[in-house]
């Protein structure tokens, strides 16, 4: 019998697939002996069960095992592709009979126990280590080294730090088992900038033009603000490209970089780069065939191609009109097949014949066969039902591939809310062009959806608190089923918001609810709302309250919006009922001429919108939005037989002396109770003037108008139509740089002009954009660089008080070009500037849209999924408001809550 043999299986094995037998082994046993699989035992630095570790490796006890054979091999390599191990040997126990003991020998990698860094802030350290995942317990091995020291150097190096270094040491934990601590010392160094970009063999573009090309890597520059100067390798590869492509696009289709250096100067600790380019000839579009296209016509496709003979041969703009790879929804060639179903459809141009500077070009097209969803699931929604998605899809099983359809289903469920929009993936699944299907698979993350609004400021004299809860995602359909209120039930898609506002002189209450497909079959919107509000009398000046002395308003309304076809699906017509009554206790603030009584308003809106913006509704980047809408209320003036032009000449609207007891009068007679009255400019024989004495009038037809009466009647009933029209693009302009432009236009109007513009629903300009505590139904119109609603045009009135009553007709124009910081799901965060202009006019006879007030600024928004928009804004007025001389100045503004 042998001794012990012993039987060493390295890892080399892994690699090579050899198994080599240390020790002295019989012949026959050299040649690969088949024995029965007696045992296998677990030795060395491992803490894995030893049943598990055998079963993983497919060792099975009293099943046949060849050594050295196919077995053990296959053994080690399920043991190496794990991970976990440093070492993997087999050796030979012992052999009786047929019977083989086997020990497997394992090391365990080491496990992370602690992570410090060196050379960066606490708040940097603890970035990095979550960036890379150096959590506790985490297997140490060399490809984690590698990996994180790659990652924090090239992260530096993005960031202008080309000499940035970082050493990763692993320490053995004394005080534990297979653990070590990870010690990671950073040196970033300095930045190094780029002092000169020399540019040789250009004749036909100027050195300016060239290093313009060159987005990503710039010189030294004390005046350009955006784009700092540093080297990323990867980025300045791009730029090399770029200046190609510039050069293509300008006809120079030889054009190439002969060679390019990258200097750094250790004295001058600044890096110096020199391009050499040849530039070629330039050269014409010459004959353009389509080959292989039988959907479409030469006629068709040349005109969305958009390139005739003679002109300069563009390479960039023809790859574009083909495809462009940088604009999913971009008008080409490529996107005209795969939005009619052809997603195997191949679009290529082949230069065919070139002569003189002309070129000919064939516009191959191999259509293939039409392309049909298959399956459509989607995948993340944790907390929204399936329902609520899939409603909101474009893409149905069974239907014609659409890429545009794609397209638009990512912007949908970006605009519900509930999920990151950044992060919404379609993936392509079971492509088959033999079946002509696909299946697409969305892959979504959800975020908070729930907001709670917190808040407490100073404004209109007195402190002002806010509590507002919105659930955004809510199930009105399991407020029954306790195990859904988790802590409330979620998951509908519907939305309710309560919100609660008050002062020591005033207080609102509200609630909404509002489902997004009424009886959930279509795309119909359903929205209601409750609101009760009631403002005290209150003096700015002294903040003194007079309880005793209120305006009440509740307001009630019930809308419907549905998402139209025609003249495209992108359309939602929507319609809503409002009743509002104000209720006035003693209340003689200028609103009106009568402090106690009643208004009512009845009014029905209708708005037409077309929105495809997209894809992140908190910060789009392209795309416009357009609505007009109107506000009608029932023409009483009509059928209600009131002579407004005369409501100042009757009788019973005349001012009368309401005394108790005998009153003497400015001009020596007695006024009794019940004597008609009017008011006069008396003269006496002095010279002195009494302004506005009350003396006994002769009759009705010499009293004075009592305007309290007269505006009671006018305004019982409001009357009156409202049209708004605003316009919202969204454009992206450069690199992440996006800009919106904005137009606005609103007019108040009656259908009587006897019986006048009610003193409700108007606009007011300037500021935030905020309502704030103001009930009196007012449209509150952001400009910013002046004091909230100061813009408003000054009126005066027949005593010669000046107040603002606010606008009839307001237009407003805006230009802001955004940048976003982030746009991860738990906070989006953008800074901006902003350049606006606007006004507020009594009347078309004032109105002048090209005088405007005007401002500039500059601000951050931030979005919290839990919290909404909060955001600052800096604003310089260039005009002085009404009723002043000076240009207004700076202003700062506080945004919460602000629509996007």
């Amino acid at each position: 019998m042998l001794n012990k043999n012993l039987l060493f299986v390295s890892l080399a094995l892994f690699f090579f697939g050899i198994l080599a037998v240390q020790a002295q082994i019989r012949p026959d046993f050299d040649k690969g002996a088949t024995y029965i699989l007696a045992d296998v035992a677990i030795t060395g630095k491992t803490t894995y069960n030893a049943q598990v570790v055998t079963t993983f490796a497919g060792l099975e006890k009293g099943k046949p095992i060849t050594v050295p054979g196919e077995e053990l091999s296959t053994a080690i390599k399920k043991l190496g592709k794990l991970g976990l191990f440093s070492e993997i040997d087999f050796y030979i126990e012992k052999t009786s009979n047929d019977s083989i003991w086997l020990n497997l020998n394992l090391v365990e990698l080491p496990k992370l126990n602690d992570v410090k860094i060196n050379g960066v802030k606490k708040g940097k350290a603890e970035t990095l280590i979550k960036d890379n995942g150096l959590t506790k317990g985490k297997i140490v091995n060399e490809n984690l080294i590698t990996t994180t020291r790659n990652y924090i150097e090239n992260k530096y190096r993005k960031e202008g730090f080309y000499k940035a270094k970082a050493i990763v040491r692993t320490i053995p934990d004394t005080t534990a088992g297979n653990l070590v601590n990870m010690l990671i010392n950073i040196d970033k160094g300095d930045k190094v900038k780029i002092s000169s970009i020399e540019i040789d063999g250009n004749e036909k573009l100027s050195d300016a033009k060239i290093r313009k090309a060159m987005k990503n890597t710039k010189k030294i520059n004390p005046i350009r603000l955006f784009k700092r100067s540093k080297y990323i390798k990867d980025k300045y590869e791009e730029d090399l490209d770029a200046i190609v492509k510039a050069y293509t696009s300008r006809g120079f289709r030889d054009a190439r970089i002969i060679s390019d250096t990258v200097a750094y100067s250790e004295k001058k600790d600044r890096l110096s780069i020199k391009i050499q380019v040849e530039e070629g000839r330039k050269y014409y579009f010459g004959n353009i065939k389509f080959l292989g296209n039988s959907i479409y016509t030469d006629q068709q496709l040349n005109r969305l191609l958009g390139i005739k003979k003679g002109e300069v041969y563009n390479g960039v703009l023809l790859e574009k009109r083909i495809s462009d790879p940088t604009k999913p929804d971009n008008e080409d060639i490529t996107n005209l097949y795969q939005n009619n179903g052809y997603l195997f459809s191949n679009i290529n141009a082949v230069e065919t014949r070139t002569y003189n500077d002309t070129i000919d070009f064939e516009i191959r097209i191999v259509e293939g066969p039409l392309a049909y969803f298959n399956k459509i699931s989607v995948v993340g929604n944790d907390k929204t039902n399936d329902k609520v998605i899939y409603r909101e899809l474009r893409t149905k099983p069974g239907q014609k591939y659409n890429k545009d359809a794609i397209i638009r289903t990512i912007r949908e469920i970006g605009a519900l809310g509930f999920f990151d929009p950044e992060a919404i993936d379609p993936k392509f699944k079971n492509v088959d062009p033999a079946a002509g299907t696909v299946d697409i698979e969305y892959n979504l993350v959800e975020k908070g959806s729930s907001q709670i609004e917190l808040q407490g400021g100073y404004g209109g004299g007195g402190f002002i608190g806010t509590l507002g809860l919105s659930f955004n995602n809510f199930s009105a359909r399991n407020m029954f089923k306790k195990e859904a209120y988790t802590p409330l039930p979620m998951g509908d898609g519907q939305r309710v918001s309560l919100r609660l506002q008050g002062s020591a002189f005033f207080q609102t209450y509200s609630l909404s609810f509002s489902e997004p497909w009424f009886g959930g079959k279509k795309p119909v919107s359903f929205s209601t709302s409750l609101s009760y509000s009631k403002q005290f009398l209150n003096d700015f000046r002294t903040n003194n309250v007079d309880r005793s002395r209120s305006f009440n308003i509740i307001t009630l309304s019930v809308g419907l919006a549905k998402q139209l076809t025609v003249p495209d699906d992108s359309f939602v017509l929507s319609q809503s009922l409002s009743f509002q009554y104000y209720d006035l206790n003693n209340y003689n603030v200028g609103l009106f001429n009568f402090g106690d009584g009643a208004s009512r308003n009845l009014a029905y809106s209708v708005g037409l919108t077309r929105n495809n913006k997209g894809v992140n509704p908190i910060f789009p980047t392209y795309g416009s939005e357009f609505s007009i809408s109107a506000k009608f209320t029932p023409p009483y003036s009509l059928f209600n037989g009131i002579d407004y032009a005369n409501l100042d000449n009757l009788p019973e609207n005349k001012q009368r002396n309401n005394g108790t007891t005998v009153i003497g009068g400015a001009d020596g007679s007695q006024i009794f109770p019940g004597d008609y009255i009017k008011q006069v400019d008396l003269v006496a024989a002095d010279g002195t003037v009494t302004r506005n004495a009350t003396v006994r009038a002769d009759g009705p037809e010499d009293a004075s108008a009592d305007l309290s009466k007269v505006d009671q009647q006018k305004f019982n009933w409001l009357e009156y139509y409202k049209i708004k029209i605003r316009a919202d693009w969204y454009t992206k302009i450069y690199d992440k740089f996006v800009l919106r432009s904005l137009a606005e236009f609103g007019f108040l109007g009656n259908y009587n002009s006897a019986r006048g513009d009610v003193p409700f629903e108007r606009f007011f300009l300037g500021g935030d954009g905020l309502a704030n505590f103001m009930l009196d139904g007012r449209e509150t119109i952001q400009l910013r660089g002046y004091p909230n609603q100061s813009l408003t045009p000054l009126v005066e009135s027949q005593n010669g008080t000046v107040s603002q009553p606010g606008a009839t007709i307001y237009n407003k124009f805006s230009l802001e070009l955004r940048y976003p910081i982030t746009l991860k799901g738990a906070a989006s965060i953008y800074a901006l500037t902003f350049l606006e202009a606007g006004a507020g006019y009594n009347n078309f006879k004032e109105y002048n849209p090209f005088v405007l007030q005007r401002s500039a600024g500059f601000g951050l928004r931030v979005f919290m999924p839990a919290f909404g928009l909060l955001g600052i804004d800096f604003g310089h007025g260039f005009d002085p408001t009404p009723g002043r001389t000076q240009a207004n100045g700076w202003e700062t503004h506080f945004i919460i809550g602000q629509q996007f």
